[in-house]
Protein backbone atom coordinates (compact mmCIF):
# COMPACT_ATOMS: atom_id res chain seq x y z
CA UNK A 1 0.00 0.00 0.00
CA UNK A 2 2.82 2.39 0.86
CA UNK A 3 4.58 1.50 -2.40
CA UNK A 4 1.42 2.28 -4.36
CA UNK A 5 1.03 5.59 -2.54
CA UNK A 6 4.68 6.50 -3.23
CA UNK A 7 4.22 5.60 -6.90
CA UNK A 8 1.13 7.83 -7.13
CA UNK A 9 3.00 10.72 -5.47
CA UNK A 10 5.93 10.38 -7.88
CA UNK A 11 3.59 10.10 -10.88
CA UNK A 12 1.79 13.27 -9.81
CA UNK A 13 5.12 15.04 -9.26
CA UNK A 14 6.54 14.06 -12.64
CA UNK A 15 3.39 15.10 -14.52
CA UNK A 16 3.16 18.45 -12.73
CA UNK A 17 3.69 21.44 -15.02
CA UNK A 18 6.02 23.18 -12.57
CA UNK A 19 8.26 20.09 -12.36
CA UNK A 20 8.36 19.78 -16.16
CA UNK A 21 9.24 23.48 -16.48
CA UNK A 22 12.01 23.04 -13.88
CA UNK A 23 13.56 20.10 -15.77
CA UNK A 24 13.33 21.94 -19.09
CA UNK A 25 15.10 24.90 -17.46
CA UNK A 26 17.85 22.57 -16.22
CA UNK A 27 18.25 21.16 -19.74
CA UNK A 28 18.63 24.69 -21.13
CA UNK A 29 21.21 25.54 -18.47
CA UNK A 30 23.06 22.34 -19.31
CA UNK A 31 23.17 23.38 -22.97
CA UNK A 32 24.50 26.82 -22.02
CA UNK A 33 27.25 25.23 -19.90
CA UNK A 34 28.33 23.10 -22.85
CA UNK A 35 28.56 26.25 -24.96
CA UNK A 36 30.46 28.10 -22.23
CA UNK A 37 33.17 25.42 -22.25
CA UNK A 38 34.03 26.34 -25.83
CA UNK A 39 35.30 29.76 -24.71
CA UNK A 40 38.60 30.63 -23.07
CA UNK A 41 37.52 31.13 -19.46
CA UNK A 42 39.40 31.49 -16.21
CA UNK A 43 40.20 28.46 -14.02
CA UNK A 44 37.74 29.70 -11.39
CA UNK A 45 34.92 29.89 -13.91
CA UNK A 46 35.95 26.45 -15.18
CA UNK A 47 35.62 25.00 -11.69
CA UNK A 48 32.22 26.63 -11.22
CA UNK A 49 31.02 25.21 -14.54
CA UNK A 50 32.29 21.76 -13.55
CA UNK A 51 30.41 21.90 -10.22
CA UNK A 52 27.24 23.06 -11.95
CA UNK A 53 27.63 20.31 -14.51
CA UNK A 54 27.79 17.65 -11.78
CA UNK A 55 24.81 19.21 -9.99
CA UNK A 56 22.81 19.07 -13.21
CA UNK A 57 23.82 15.45 -13.72
CA UNK A 58 22.53 14.48 -10.26
CA UNK A 59 19.30 16.42 -10.90
CA UNK A 60 18.84 14.41 -14.09
CA UNK A 61 19.53 11.22 -12.12
CA UNK A 62 16.88 12.18 -9.57
CA UNK A 63 14.41 12.95 -12.37
CA UNK A 64 15.00 9.56 -14.00
CA UNK A 65 14.52 7.86 -10.62
CA UNK A 66 11.25 9.72 -10.05
CA UNK A 67 10.06 8.74 -13.50
CA UNK A 68 10.99 5.08 -12.91
CA UNK A 69 9.37 4.85 -9.47
CA UNK A 70 6.23 6.58 -10.75
CA UNK A 71 5.92 4.18 -13.68
CA UNK A 72 3.05 1.69 -13.41
CA UNK A 73 4.86 -0.94 -15.51
CA UNK A 74 8.46 -0.84 -14.31
CA UNK A 75 9.37 -4.02 -16.19
CA UNK A 76 8.57 -2.25 -19.47
CA UNK A 77 10.08 1.10 -18.51
CA UNK A 78 13.14 0.66 -20.73
CA UNK A 79 11.08 -0.55 -23.67
CA UNK A 80 10.32 3.12 -24.24
CA UNK A 81 13.05 4.51 -26.49
CA UNK A 82 13.10 7.92 -24.81
CA UNK A 83 13.36 6.42 -21.32
CA UNK A 84 16.26 4.26 -22.49
CA UNK A 85 17.97 7.22 -24.20
CA UNK A 86 17.61 9.49 -21.16
CA UNK A 87 18.89 6.78 -18.81
CA UNK A 88 21.95 6.02 -20.96
CA UNK A 89 22.83 9.71 -21.26
CA UNK A 90 22.53 10.25 -17.50
CA UNK A 91 24.54 7.11 -16.64
CA UNK A 92 27.24 8.05 -19.15
CA UNK A 93 27.38 11.55 -17.64
CA UNK A 94 28.13 10.04 -14.23
CA UNK A 95 31.39 8.51 -15.47
CA UNK A 96 34.28 10.80 -14.41
CA UNK A 97 36.21 11.22 -17.66
CA UNK A 98 36.95 14.95 -17.57
CA UNK A 99 40.59 14.49 -16.60
CA UNK A 100 41.24 11.34 -18.61
CA UNK A 101 41.93 10.45 -22.22
CA UNK A 102 38.16 10.05 -22.75
CA UNK A 103 37.43 13.69 -21.88
CA UNK A 104 36.36 14.38 -25.45
CA UNK A 105 33.88 11.50 -25.30
CA UNK A 106 32.50 12.75 -21.99
CA UNK A 107 31.96 16.25 -23.37
CA UNK A 108 30.30 14.84 -26.47
CA UNK A 109 27.89 12.79 -24.36
CA UNK A 110 26.97 15.87 -22.34
CA UNK A 111 26.12 17.69 -25.58
CA UNK A 112 23.48 15.05 -26.30
CA UNK A 113 21.74 15.93 -23.04
CA UNK A 114 20.17 18.80 -24.98
CA UNK A 115 18.15 16.17 -26.86
CA UNK A 116 16.32 15.42 -23.62
CA UNK A 117 14.27 18.50 -24.46
CA UNK A 118 12.53 16.36 -27.07
CA UNK A 119 11.38 13.81 -24.49
CA UNK A 120 9.79 16.55 -22.38
CA UNK A 121 8.05 18.58 -25.10
CA UNK A 122 5.23 16.57 -26.76
CA UNK A 123 5.27 18.74 -29.88
CA UNK A 124 8.96 18.01 -30.46
CA UNK A 125 8.37 14.29 -29.94
CA UNK A 126 5.57 14.44 -32.48
CA UNK A 127 7.80 16.10 -35.08
CA UNK A 128 10.64 13.64 -34.53
CA UNK A 129 8.28 10.64 -34.68
CA UNK A 130 6.86 12.00 -37.94
CA UNK A 131 10.35 12.35 -39.45
CA UNK A 132 11.32 8.82 -38.38
CA UNK A 133 8.05 7.41 -39.75
CA UNK A 134 8.62 9.22 -43.03
CA UNK A 135 12.10 7.77 -43.56
CA UNK A 136 10.97 4.64 -45.48
CA UNK A 137 9.00 6.75 -47.98
CA UNK A 138 11.75 9.36 -48.18
CA UNK A 139 14.23 6.60 -49.02
CA UNK A 140 12.56 6.01 -52.38
CA UNK A 141 12.55 9.74 -53.12
CA UNK A 142 16.26 9.96 -52.24
CA UNK A 143 17.00 6.97 -54.49
CA UNK A 144 15.18 8.58 -57.41
CA UNK A 145 16.93 11.89 -56.76
CA UNK A 146 20.29 10.11 -56.77
CA UNK A 147 19.45 8.63 -60.17
CA UNK A 148 18.68 12.12 -61.50
CA UNK A 149 21.93 13.43 -60.01
CA UNK A 150 23.86 10.55 -61.55
CA UNK A 151 22.40 11.07 -65.04
CA UNK A 152 22.93 14.82 -65.03
CA UNK A 153 26.38 14.42 -63.47
CA UNK A 154 27.45 12.08 -66.28
CA UNK A 155 26.05 14.42 -68.94
CA UNK A 156 27.68 17.46 -67.32
CA UNK A 157 31.04 15.69 -67.07
CA UNK A 158 30.93 14.69 -70.75
CA UNK A 159 29.95 18.18 -71.97
CA UNK A 160 31.69 20.59 -69.61
CA UNK A 161 34.88 18.83 -68.49
CA UNK A 162 37.00 20.77 -70.97
CA UNK A 163 35.49 24.07 -69.81
CA UNK A 164 36.20 23.68 -66.09
CA UNK A 165 37.77 20.41 -64.86
CA UNK A 166 37.53 21.58 -61.24
CA UNK A 167 33.72 21.55 -61.49
CA UNK A 168 33.11 18.83 -64.08
CA UNK A 169 36.30 16.72 -64.02
CA UNK A 170 34.55 13.44 -63.14
CA UNK A 171 31.09 12.29 -62.20
CA UNK A 172 31.58 12.66 -58.43
CA UNK A 173 32.79 16.27 -58.74
CA UNK A 174 30.01 16.94 -61.26
CA UNK A 175 27.40 15.65 -58.80
CA UNK A 176 28.84 17.91 -56.11
CA UNK A 177 28.59 20.83 -58.54
CA UNK A 178 24.99 19.90 -59.25
CA UNK A 179 24.27 19.94 -55.52
CA UNK A 180 25.61 23.48 -55.52
CA UNK A 181 23.26 24.29 -58.40
CA UNK A 182 20.29 22.71 -56.59
CA UNK A 183 20.94 24.81 -53.47
CA UNK A 184 21.28 27.97 -55.63
CA UNK A 185 24.79 28.68 -54.32
CA UNK A 186 26.20 30.96 -57.09
CA UNK A 187 24.75 28.58 -59.67
CA UNK A 188 24.43 31.33 -62.26
CA UNK A 189 28.24 31.67 -62.34
CA UNK A 190 28.48 27.99 -63.28
CA UNK A 191 25.76 28.35 -65.91
CA UNK A 192 27.19 31.48 -67.58
CA UNK A 193 30.61 29.84 -67.75
CA UNK A 194 29.26 26.94 -69.82
CA UNK A 195 26.90 29.16 -71.83
CA UNK A 196 29.95 30.96 -73.22
CA UNK A 197 30.73 27.74 -75.11
CA UNK A 198 27.29 26.11 -75.30
CA UNK A 199 24.61 28.86 -75.48
CA UNK A 200 21.80 26.35 -74.96
CA UNK A 201 23.33 24.83 -71.84
CA UNK A 202 20.86 26.83 -69.76
CA UNK A 203 18.30 24.12 -70.53
CA UNK A 204 20.55 21.63 -68.73
CA UNK A 205 20.52 23.69 -65.52
CA UNK A 206 16.88 24.75 -65.58
CA UNK A 207 15.61 21.23 -66.21
CA UNK A 208 17.81 19.90 -63.40
CA UNK A 209 16.58 22.60 -61.01
CA UNK A 210 12.98 21.83 -61.96
CA UNK A 211 13.40 18.11 -61.20
CA UNK A 212 15.31 18.53 -57.93
CA UNK A 213 14.71 21.87 -56.23
CA UNK A 214 11.05 22.12 -57.25
CA UNK A 215 9.61 18.65 -57.88
CA UNK A 216 11.48 16.35 -55.52
CA UNK A 217 11.82 18.75 -52.60
CA UNK A 218 8.09 19.45 -52.76
CA UNK A 219 7.47 15.70 -52.76
CA UNK A 220 9.61 15.41 -49.62
CA UNK A 221 7.65 18.18 -47.95
CA UNK A 222 4.38 16.53 -48.94
CA UNK A 223 5.46 13.18 -47.48
CA UNK A 224 6.54 14.76 -44.19
CA UNK A 225 3.31 16.76 -43.89
CA UNK A 226 1.23 13.66 -44.65
CA UNK A 227 3.05 11.58 -42.04
CA UNK A 228 2.75 14.45 -39.53
CA UNK A 229 -1.02 14.52 -40.03
CA UNK A 230 -1.16 10.76 -39.45
CA UNK A 231 0.88 11.14 -36.27
CA UNK A 232 -1.47 13.88 -35.06
CA UNK A 233 -4.45 11.65 -35.77
CA UNK A 234 -2.82 8.74 -33.92
CA UNK A 235 -2.14 10.93 -30.89
CA UNK A 236 -5.73 12.18 -30.90
CA UNK A 237 -7.03 8.61 -31.06
CA UNK A 238 -4.79 7.58 -28.17
CA UNK A 239 -6.06 10.53 -26.13
CA UNK A 240 -9.67 9.63 -26.95
CA UNK A 241 -9.01 6.01 -26.00
CA UNK A 242 -7.47 7.16 -22.72
CA UNK A 243 -10.48 9.37 -22.03
CA UNK A 244 -12.83 6.47 -22.77
CA UNK A 245 -10.88 4.22 -20.41
CA UNK A 246 -11.01 6.91 -17.73
CA UNK A 247 -14.75 7.33 -18.28
CA UNK A 248 -15.33 3.57 -18.04
CA UNK A 249 -13.24 3.46 -14.88
CA UNK A 250 -15.26 6.34 -13.42
CA UNK A 251 -18.53 4.62 -14.33
CA UNK A 252 -17.30 1.40 -12.71
CA UNK A 253 -16.39 3.32 -9.57
CA UNK A 254 -19.85 4.93 -9.52
CA UNK A 255 -21.50 1.51 -9.87
CA UNK A 256 -19.41 0.13 -7.03
CA UNK A 257 -20.21 3.19 -4.88
CA UNK A 258 -23.93 2.81 -5.65
CA UNK A 259 -23.81 -0.86 -4.69
CA UNK A 260 -22.01 0.02 -1.47
CA UNK A 261 -24.63 2.66 -0.62
CA UNK A 262 -27.45 0.22 -1.34
CA UNK A 263 -25.78 -2.38 0.87
CA UNK A 264 -25.30 0.14 3.65
CA UNK A 265 -28.89 1.38 3.36
CA UNK A 266 -30.17 -2.21 3.43
CA UNK A 267 -28.07 -2.97 6.49
CA UNK A 268 -29.23 0.23 8.16
CA UNK A 269 -32.84 -0.63 7.35
CA UNK A 270 -32.48 -4.08 8.88
CA UNK A 271 -30.93 -2.59 12.00
CA UNK A 272 -33.82 -0.11 12.30
CA UNK A 273 -36.36 -2.89 11.92
CA UNK A 274 -34.63 -4.91 14.59
CA UNK A 275 -34.60 -1.92 16.92
CA UNK A 276 -38.28 -1.30 16.26
CA UNK A 277 -39.11 -4.95 16.99
CA UNK A 278 -37.10 -4.87 20.18
CA UNK A 279 -38.83 -1.64 21.20
CA UNK A 280 -42.25 -3.15 20.52
CA UNK A 281 -41.36 -6.29 22.51
CA UNK A 282 -40.19 -4.12 25.40
CA UNK A 283 -43.40 -2.08 25.29
CA UNK A 284 -45.47 -5.28 25.12
CA UNK A 285 -43.64 -6.72 28.14
CA UNK A 286 -44.14 -3.49 30.08
CA UNK A 287 -47.83 -3.41 29.15
CA UNK A 288 -48.37 -7.01 30.27
CA UNK A 289 -46.55 -6.34 33.51
CA UNK A 290 -48.75 -3.31 34.23
CA UNK A 291 -51.90 -5.32 33.55
CA UNK A 292 -50.81 -8.11 35.87
CA UNK A 293 -50.07 -5.64 38.61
Amino acid sequence: MQTKTLQNHFTTLHSHKAFEAFVIGIIIISALLVGAKTYNISPTAQQIITLLDWAITFIFLAEISIRFIGSEHKSRFFFNAWNLFDTLIVIASLIPVEDSEMALLGRTIRIFRVLRMVSFVPELRLLLNALVSALPQLGYVVALMFIIFYIYGAIGSFLFEAINPELWGDISIAMLTLFRVMTFEDWTDVMYETMAIYPLSWTFYLSFIFFTAFAFLNIVIGIVVNVLEKENERVRQEEMTGEEVSLESLQQQLVELKALLVTQSTTTGKELNQKQLQQKETESIQLNASRES
